[in-house]
Formats: structure tokens, sequence, C-alpha cells
């Protein structure tokens, strides 16, 4: 199925555009252990924070907070509109991501023809990167204009390399499975709210931590059930890895090394971090689980390196395994590059009073804050 709705837009303008003072606007992220809501509105051209709100979904599950769970419609709905109500959430246009796992994304390179010809070769191109059939998904793609896509090139292409490139065209193809995409609509509809896009969570994730740069950065984003590493550069996803560790691995041998509730372990994490308040010694159980992600993310990196010989010029932590006390330093002895902590919203306005507790809990939110960024824009 070709784009029945939105999922890319206009692509570089969504990541990196605006928009002109409107309603206000919903960003949704349904994460496997929490769902994230972020409410803006534009005034005088400026993005402003109205609320926002998570809530857990473990405990829809009869699990304990911070566990992964996989809710039905009816139980997920219930809890969105628990989340909207607490969080006193009050607009009823929204933009959503999707969860990677259930996506693609890939980078085409096409002969340069006309965009109604194009039409025709991307789906018969997609089928060769699809891993189900081709009417079990949704595709949407976008031409990465010429100023852009020369970015893309690698640094050891030869002249002759160019030259074959000329009469080319690279193409960003994403796909979302026709069942995720399905099962969002009817919670959608469910909670009353009115969605025009559904795009894919990392481009939310991008439009909320970087900047218009052209170096390739690593984006971590540490989650509760399962990691993620992404290349990006200049926009584009170059490469990415889906890691099996996250957020709840950690709770998890907490719990099994000190003997102590999942419940209590979850809450000794959050509190902690890192490092034991009684002792400040390093929670071994939480490192050797970071150890594992920080390594296959560095995999990446590193293969990304040397395939396109250009460096990685820096780190990015994100999700909510990065609001972990303690583990920026950790992190920065990891890589050997530069590393952050996603902060977006540092991209909007917001109260004075809450700047350094939206700092702290501002990488959970990058998801939900990047697709309310893109539902702004598109109200200019």
């Amino acid at each position: 199925m070709v784009n029945p709705i939105s999922i890319l837009g206009d692509f570089v303008s969504s990541l990196f555009g605006g928009g002109s003072s409107g309603a206000s606007v919903l960003g949704i992220d349904i994460g496997s252990a929490s769902i994230k809501i972020v409410q803006l509105k534009k005034r005088k051209g400026v993005p402003v924070l109205e609320t926002y709100g998570e809530i857990a979904l473990g405990p829809y599950s009869d699990l304990e907070v911070g566990r992964a769970t996989s809710l039905d419609i009816e139980k997920t709905t219930t809890a969105l509109t628990d989340l909207i109500r607490e969080s006193n959430a009050t607009a009823k246009v929204a933009g959503v991501a999707v969860p990677y796992k259930s996506s693609l994304v890939t980078l085409l390179e096409l002969p340069s023809i006309a965009k109604k010809q194009l039409a025709s070769m991307v789906p018969l191109e997609a089928r060769k990167y699809i891993p189900v059939p081709i009417g079990e998904v949704t595709i949407d793609w976008f031409v990465i204009p010429e100023n852009e896509s020369k970015y893309l090139a690698r640094e050891d292409e030869t002249e002759e390399d160019l030259q074959k490139k000329k009469n080319k065209i690279d193409v960003l193809l994403v796909a979302i499975h026709n069942e995720t995409l399905s099962a969002y609509q009817s919670i959608m509809k469910e909670a009353n709210l009115k969605v025009d896009f559904y795009e894919i969570e990392i481009f939310s994730t991008i439009r909320a931590v970087l900047g218009q740069g052209i170096a390739p950065v690593l984006i971590l984003d540490i989650g509760a059930a399962a990691s993620k590493a992404y290349i990006v550069e200049f926009g584009i996803v170059r490469a990415s890895h889906i890691i099996n560790r996250g957020g709840q691995d950690m709770t998890m041998s907490l719990s099994k090394s000190l003997g102590m509730s999942v419940e209590k372990a979850e809450r000794t994490k959050r509190e902690n971090g890192l490092v034991a308040s009684s002792t400040g010694t390093p929670q071994e159980p939480l490192l050797l689980t970071l150890e594992h992600i920080f390594s296959e993310a560095n995999r990446v990196l590193l293969n990304y390196q040397r395939k396109y010989n250009k460096n990685v010029e820096r780190v990015v932590l994100t999700g909510g395994g990065a609001a972990l006390k303690e583990l920026l330093p950790r992190a920065q002895e990891r890589f050997e590059t530069e590393v952050e902590i996603a902060d977006p919203f540092s991209k909007i306005e917001t109260p004075a009073f809450l700047e350094e507790v939206l700092r702290e809990v501002g990488p959970e939110f990058a998801v939900a804050v990047g697709a309310a960024l893109r539902k702004l824009g598109e109200q200019g």
C-alpha cells in the first residue's frame, strides 16, 4: 500500500522547518513500557510547552512500573485517555510516532527519471528490501534534494564514481506494517484524536535532538525493552541496529543481584542511577547491561566509519535509559568521540521553574517532542 496517510511529509522541512501560530497539538509516543505525550502551541512563532506527561503500561498488564508489555487496543486506549486526563491535555489534533521495530528505513539509489515513472519504480524496488509481502506494509518515499544528497557521498569516492552517479538520485524509503498502523488508528479514534500522520520514531527523535549539521551523528536510544543505535547524516538514517537490551534488563539484573523486588529495583535504579547512594560504589548489575548496549552501539559506529571513511562527530543519548544518573561519564569512557545527553525541551519555550526537571526527564520525551514539533510545523 503506498502512502494513504502521510509518513514522511515534506521530509527536510518537517525535520528543520517551522510554522505560524495555531491551535495546540499533541505529540504521542507509545513505547513498550510507557506512553509519553507533549502538548505544544505556537505563540509569536515560538513553540511553547503547555503540558506533558507519562504513564507506565506495566500496571495495565498487572506488571510493575518499568516493565515492558504488549497491551491490546482497548487497554492501550484506556492508558492513553488516562494520561490525557491526568496531564490536563486539551488538544484534539496529534502527531503519532510508530516504533522502529514495526518499520523499515533504507536509502535507494535510482535512475534520475520523471516523478511519475519514479512512483511506479519505487514500490518495485521496495520489494527487494522489505521482508514481507508488499501488501502488508504502507510505504512512503522522498527524493533527497541534490544539495543534501551530495553530503551523503563517500569521502573516498573517485571522479569516476561521481560521474557514474550523475544520472542517479537518492530516495529515502520508509515502510510501516499495516497491522501496526491499523492498531494505532483504532486507538486514536477511540481516544477522540485527529491524526494526520504516523511517522517512524527515529524521525521524531532527529527533529527533537539534532540541529542542521551535516556531520554524521550516532543516536543511541536506550528504551525499556530494547535500545536502538542509529547513524544519522544530514537527517538521513544511514545505519541502524536494534540492541535487545534496555532499561528493563537493568532493573531485572539489579533485582536478582540484590534480592529485592522488581518494583524496589526499578525505584532504586531511578533514584540512584549507576552509583549506589549508600556506598558510593558502582551498581555493577546495571553496568553489565549498559556495557553490552555501549559495545553494540560502538560496533555500529566503527562499522560505519570503516565503510564510509568518515568520523562520527558525536554520540547523542536519548530514551528513558539516558536519564540515568551518572550515565554521561560512563558513556564518555566508552566512545572515542563527544557524548551528550539529549535535551529536546531546549527547542521549545518552557517555564523557568521547570527547566531543571525537563532537562533530567528530557531524553524520555524526545520522540513525543519531535512528533509535536512536526505537527506544529504543519499548521503553517
